[in-house]
């Protein structure tokens, strides 16, 4: 064990060796952070009238953010599946990066939900032990459950790979299989919970639809492993990790198929909602034709359908999937599309009209966005420190000697 933490601190030294740009890098995202914390800070101080949320709207841009980095947390089973257990050599590859992006988002996650939070100390009231978790009755302490649990299993088969490999030795599948397959259920859950979260609220009636956890898994099977794409590119070609193009043309692929059944269920849900003309369309119809001369969301929505439909016929084909040109506009697309779509274009109208009736416009303020782009910041950099830390051991440039040996 003491052997353990020492060659863990000697791995974790590169974290702070690196040329110009890392530094560089390293400094342009600690800008943003703190920026983010002063912002936050003085949330803290004055509430949360330094946001947009009222009464009428009382989720708005920090949930958005975390309802889209859950479904990015629970893209990692796409390269999971492919490569664990049915053991696709290229995917096996690089699984890991894809595991430490999970990480990642989940972290990012856990940030959003804190600052969301008025009084963020009393997130102990809910912590198993120290508070009453109302469990299992409670679909956040699910949801607490099912994102600390994945989290943890990302963790250690992470870092249990990154060990075997610093020893020269190969992972021992009887050590992580079982971890590997409940994964695989659990990342399907974290973002099943999530949309019961939104699924279970009767008086919601955009939200009140059984379809919106399917919605949420197609879409994020979309948008975490178009990010995949873009990362796999950037490590190698600001490292010496060998990805395959292999790899990266069958995540695109993936993905195709994901956002066919993406767009199906919108369109699915979009009919159900106008063709009944019912009082509940409304939410939908604030949405994609304003309502009642407010149509704040609407160049947005449009924006967003334009982009995932163009990204669907990119990914569709493999002429344009295979060319990284045409790849990574399509990826860039599903990003920002679904980003819209399954943040504002998802919180927002589930709470217009309110209850009352009454029209409540909500637009992130100055402090709000400083502050996510402050979390985003985060996650780059956690990710970042993560990739210096594997990158080496990966490779082989880092071996430690075992009694073993």
């Amino acid at each position: 064990m003491k052997s353990l933490i020492q060659n863990f601190f000697i791995a974790a030294r590169q974290v702070f060796v690196g040329n110009t740009a890392y530094y560089l890098w390293i400094a342009f995202l600690s800008i943003f952070i703190l920026l983010g914390l002063s912002t936050y800070i003085e949330q803290l101080d004055r509430g949360l009238i330094t946001t947009a949320m009222r009464d009428q709207v009382s989720w708005g841009f920090f949930i958005s953010n975390f309802t889209f980095l859950v479904g990015v947390a629970a893209a990692a089973v796409l390269l999971v599946i492919p490569a664990y257990l049915y053991n696709f050599k290229p995917i096996k590859e690089i699984v890991l990066f894809g595991e430490l992006l999970a990480i990642t988002a989940i972290t990012m996650c856990i940030l959003f939900i804190m600052v969301d939070m008025g009084q963020p100390m009393r997130v102990w009231h809910i912590l198993p032990v120290l508070g009453s978790m109302n469990f299992p009755s409670s679909l956040l302490a699910w949801d607490v459950v099912a994102l600390n649990g994945y989290l943890a299993i990302n963790m250690v088969i992470a870092f249990y790979v990154l060990y075997r490999l610093s020893i020269g030795k190969e992972y021992k599948m009887s050590v992580i299989g079982p971890l590997i397959i409940l994964s695989i259920p659990w990342a399907v859950s974290i973002h099943t919970v999530t949309a019961f979260l939104y699924n279970g609220l009767s008086a919601r009636p955009f939200w009140n639809a059984s379809i919106l956890a399917p919605r949420f898994l197609a879409s994020a099977f979309c948008s975490g492993p178009a990010i995949m794409i873009v990362l796999f590119q950037i490590i190698r070609k600001r490292s010496e990790v060998e990805i395959d193009d292999r790899a990266i043309f069958k995540i695109a692929e993936l993905i195709a198929y994901a956002m066919g059944v993406n767009l199906f269920l919108l369109g699915a849900e979009a009919f159900k909602e106008f063709y009944s003309g019912s009082i509940h369309s409304y939410p939908m119809q604030y949405l994609y034709f304003g309502l009642h001369g407010k149509h704040a969301l609407v160049p947005w929505m449009w924006f967003a359908s334009v982009l995932n439909i163009s990204a669907f016929f990119l990914f569709l084909f493999p002429r344009t999937r295979e060319n990284f040109t045409t790849l990574n506009m399509g990826c860039i697309f599903v990003i920002i599309g679904v980003y819209i779509e399954k943040g504002m274009g998802l919180i927002v109208p589930g709470f217009i009209p309110d209850t009352l009736g009454e029209i409540y416009e909500y637009t992130p303020t100055t402090p709000e966005i400083i502050t996510a782009m402050g979390i985003w910041a985060a996650g780059a950099l956690l990710y970042t420190v993560l990739l210096k830390f594997a990158i080496p051991i990966y490779t082989g440039k880092l071996r430690f000697a075992t009694k073993e040996q």
